[in-house]
């Protein structure tokens, strides 16, 4: 097993750009461990200078890296899939160091992150166009697939590795180069993959990693320049709002996997013990920040008390918190005190408007940044914990009596990026999928993930897909030639 100093002291903490570089000016910032609130290691503070140096190399390496046959780019990306898979352990750690995460949550996500090497690796052989006659007869038609060009990624705090997957995965087997400026709260796993994609044979330029504290500094002069052509970002609305809007004098191709507020749909027929089964995996997961985590309960009435009630007897039996690294541990810590903060203040409007705790509740004293997972049951719909995202390990359970008013109140937000329902029948579960406004909809499935799938929302949650045969789209330009 690999220790905590050994895999500290081998990740990279300078930037990354074509190799480990320091930052103009030399200046740091700290990356802490959640469990105590300490330091963990100083990283390169990025400037805008060293922005557009990473630009530079993106825009060097271009044209060589879109030349590149697709199976040799291929190969690469499988290469990368390999040594994450081989190097496992030491990501999963790395992970829960710097994010707070359970260590099996770790592994799980390293499983899931490097599959987009693996996936994306076989899909840069699939790139098609396509050739026809002009019905009119008076020529051919020919549409080409050709890479975007450079592209920035900024990447989110939550999922140290899956984020930058999904994003380098489809670019590079595209053929585009890639700049990644991943969370100030999580820039080692980051580093790290750099270093790997660097032993795996990714020729430089192609992939670089600033890391910086001051996020919107630094990518301003990347927004600005007209050599950048895409712009694809996970994070929360309010930011990629503001993405947006920096992007449209660019006119960037852009795609935005932002907030959600995912409504969980339990029915009268359900499989109870399933739906509560699913239920800590929607709820759970990542402890509960993440942008498809359940964030409302809905239940039928006829069903509700038994839900609740088995609800919080499986969160007290199954949930054990405690320090990531701990192997008894099952639900880490968040991901900073701000987080916290945030949680408490959900739950407390809540009980102050009539919201009865079932489990949990409070905060833990101490070193740290704790939060404990809770049920909460008769929540009022004015609460703001049904209209915002959680982010944290809170379950707020509320009634209603028939399918309209189900699907109505999942549908009740601004969010749209993933929806759960249980149901034993098919056609109910069919037609509740066509009437839930969201991009996704998990049927009898606490989870729904995959690099395979088609990943995104609509409405506030954003634009875009990553994964699936679609992910690839994102970095392609559709080219039509005209032949006689």
């Amino acid at each position: 097993m690999v220790s905590e100093r050994e895999v500290l002291e081998s990740v990279p903490t300078k930037l990354w750009i074509g190799g480990p570089v320091e930052a103009t000016g030399a200046a740091t910032f700290p990356v802490y461990d959640p469990a105590t609130g300490k330091v963990l290691v100083e990283v390169a503070d990025a400037t805008p200078q060293d922005a557009v140096r990473a630009l530079d190399a993106a825009v060097a390496a271009q044209a060589d890296w879109a030349a590149t046959p697709a199976r040799e780019r291929g190969e690469i990306l499988r290469a990368v899939f390999d040594r994450i898979t081989a190097r496992a352990e030491e990501f999963a750690l790395l992970m829960t160091l710097e994010m707070g995460k359970a260590l099996p949550e770790s592994r799980n996500e390293v499983r899931y992150g490097a599959e987009f090497f693996r996936w994306f690796s076989e899909e840069a052989v699939r790139i098609h166009g396509r050739f026809l006659h002009a019905p009119s007869g008076s020529g051919r038609i020919m549409v080409h697939k050709q890479p975007v060009g450079p592209c920035l990624a900024i990447t989110p705090w939550n999922f140290p590795l899956a984020m930058g997957t999904r994003k380098i995965g489809p670019a590079l087997a595209a053929g585009c180069t890639m700049i990644v400026k991943p969370a100030s709260a999580t820039p080692l796993t980051m580093l790290l993959l750099a270093q790997v994609c660097g032993e795996a044979g990714l020729p430089d330029g192609v992939l670089s990693v600033i890391t910086s504290s001051k996020s919107g500094a630094v990518t301003q002069p990347l927004l600005d320049d007209p050599r950048l052509r895409k712009l694809t970002f996970t994070g929360s609305t309010e930011v990629g709002k503001s993405l947006v809007e920096k992007s449209a004098n660019g006119l960037l191709r852009t795609s935005m996997e932002l907030g959600g507020n995912a409504p969980f749909v339990v029915f009268d027929d359900a499989d109870i013990d399933a739906a509560v089964e699913g239920a800590l995996l929607a709820k759970l997961r990542n402890g509960g920040e993440a942008c498809t985590a359940a964030n409302r309960f809905h239940v039928h009435n006829d069903v509700l008390a038994e839900f609740t009630d088995k609800l919080v007897a499986a969160m007290t039996e199954q949930v054990k918190l405690g320090p990531g690294s701990d192997p008894d541990t099952t639900l880490g810590p968040l991901i900073n005190e701000e987080q916290v903060n945030i949680v408490r203040e959900l739950v407390d409007d809540a009980v102050a408007l009539g919201a009865r705790v079932r489990l949990g509740g409070k905060a833990h004293d101490g070193p740290g940044w704790f939060y404990p997972a809770t049920v909460l049951s008769d929540v009022p719909q004015e609460a703001r914990i049904l209209r915002e995202e959680v982010f944290g390990p809170v379950a707020p359970v509320i009634g209603f009596d028939t399918e309209e008013e189900g699907v109505a109140a999942a549908n009740d937000t601004q969010f749209g990026l993933v929806s759960y329902v249980y149901t034993r029948d098919l056609d109910r579960a069919l037609r509740v999928a066509e009437g839930l406004e969201s991009g996704m909809v998990g049927v009898n499935r606490g989870v729904i993930s995959d690099p395979a799938a088609p990943f995104g929302g609509v409405k506030a949650s954003g634009f875009g897909r990553e994964g699936g045969t679609e992910g690839i789209e994102e970095y392609l330009s559709t080219k039509y030639i005209a032949l006689t």
